[in-house]
């Protein structure tokens, strides 16, 4: 199959007419200003596909059910309440019709690539399935459904709170012990056998859920693949971390664990200037979710400092209250842009895109953080690629980054023409090609769970 786009955003820069001939699923060939052929497709611009890094793909359901107003103050822990309670029914059929709608919004935003951060693995009573990895395998089976690529990151959860606390009733679901968790890896690593290019990983839940022997341990289970963690996502949680230990949760972590390429520090949202610096330093990754950072009211990360420092991030769609990967680069680009009552903060210097900025470093950090060893418009990378609308209104008259800012500033999913996962175009006229069917099965599961 080759492809012809008008211009395509190749690892040395842009180039015009640029031919990709795909093959089981890899880019085997990429010519660029060259005209179009015979048997050629043509399509405008052309961008790799984003990941991912960090969903929560079960709360796509529950977008909108956590928006009234309580007796309190309301935060992510009144948040967390109508999360529990949505949970509270769901089986491993439910979960699939869920995660396949999520994952076919990611695929028309733009994601090609989601890391899962799953820890809905027993059944309601709290017991482990008879298959272990049920509801692994109903995500494993939306990827399939979607066609976008899973790194799945089954999670370890044991406590309530810092210090081993027994954990809550309504977090019964979540709870294995470290030989349970080992045979729940091995069992989600079955689950996803026939999936293409599926890489798995581990995550322990937060500093709240594990020990410190706990998350020594579970970093040897599997030593060289993506480890993801939350950590100081809410001010309670930081303030709970020095009670309990003296120290703030990034502090903590890097005294305690080797913090190395393979980590993925979720959210991070509230670091001192050492912590930041430490992050910065390390080959970690920073996960990122501005559009779930900003409806729980978590607090803004300080990204224009870490950048400053050649902090590195991707970002993630976790709670899926909204799913679109231009929004999610808009939204980090404008909070800084309020804290700081500045524009363009997070632009890579002076002439710089700041669009183009803040996508290439989500896709470099995703990239990493989700195990994927190969990434890019490059001859052996997987055939993951994004085609814009060049006709789009805010497209008109751009070319090179100014393409990317438009869809980042300007537009957002109506941009996206097509999208291909592995070689296989799954989305077409910014629609998937499943989309009648999976979206009438969420309906109907919908209508059930809220009945």
């Amino acid at each position: 199959m080759s492809l012809w786009f008008e211009t395509a955003l190749l690892p040395e820069g842009w180039r015009t007419g640029v031919r990709i001939v795909v093959a089981d699923g890899l880019i085997s060939q990429i010519t660029a200003d060259t005209a179009l052929e015979p048997g050629d497709q043509r399509h405008g611009p052309a961008i790799p596909g984003l990941p991912n890094l960090h969903s929560h793909a079960f709360q796509r359901g529950m977008s909108g059910l956590a928006e009234m107003s309580g007796h309190g103050d309301d935060s992510f822990w009144t948040w967390r309440e109508t999360m529990y309670r949505f949970v509270g029914t769901l089986d491993p059929d439910m979960l699939q019709a869920i995660a396949a709608l999520a994952y076919i919004e990611m695929l028309e935003s733009g994601f090609t690539r989601v890391g899962e951060f799953h820890y809905l693995h027993h059944a309601p009573d709290g017991r482990a399935y008879a298959d272990r990895a049920a509801m692994a395998s109903a995500i494993a089976a939306a990827a399939q459904d979607s066609g976008i690529a899973l790194t799945l990151l089954p999670v370890f959860y044991a406590h309530a709170d810092f210090g081993g606390a027994a954990p809550l009733a309504a977090q019964a679901r979540f709870v294995n012990d470290i030989d349970s968790f080992a045979q729940l890896i091995d069992d989600s690593r079955t689950a996803m056998a026939n999936l293409d290019q599926a890489v798995i990983g581990l995550a322990p839940h937060s500093l709240r859920a594990v020990t410190a022997d706990e998350l020594t341990r579970l970093t040897r289970l599997l030593p060289d693949a993506p480890v993801h963690i939350h950590i100081a996502e809410q001010t309670r949680e930081v303030d709970a971390c020095l009670a309990w230990s003296g120290q703030r949760p990034v502090d903590w972590v890097f005294d305690h664990v080797d913090i190395d390429r393979r980590w993925c520090l979720v959210h991070a949202t509230h670091v001192s200037d050492a912590e930041l610096q430490r992050l910065a330093a390390s080959d970690a990754i920073v996960g990122l979710c501005p559009i779930t950072e900003a409806n729980l009211g978590d607090g803004l990360f300080p990204a224009r400092a870490f950048r400053a420092q050649n902090g590195r991030f991707g970002i993630g769609s976790d709670s899926n209250v909204r799913i679109d990967a231009a929004e999610e680069l808009r939204l980090l680009e404008y909070g800084q842009r309020l804290r700081h009552e500045m524009r363009n903060v997070l632009a890579d210097g002076r002439g710089h895109s700041t669009g183009a900025s803040v996508w290439k470093a989500a896709f470099e950090g995703g990239a990493q953080a989700l195990g994927a060893s190969s990434a890019g418009l490059a001859v052996g990378a997987p055939a993951d690629i994004i085609s814009l609308l060049s006709d789009h209104p805010a497209s008109v008259g751009r070319r090179d980054d100014l393409l990317i800012d438009s869809w980042v500033f300007g537009g957002a999913r109506d941009h996206i023409d097509g999208v291909w996962r592995a070689g296989r175009k799954c989305v077409t006229g910014g629609r998937h090609h499943d989309r009648e069917r999976i979206a009438a099965r969420y309906i109907r599961v919908m209508k059930a769970l809220l009945a």
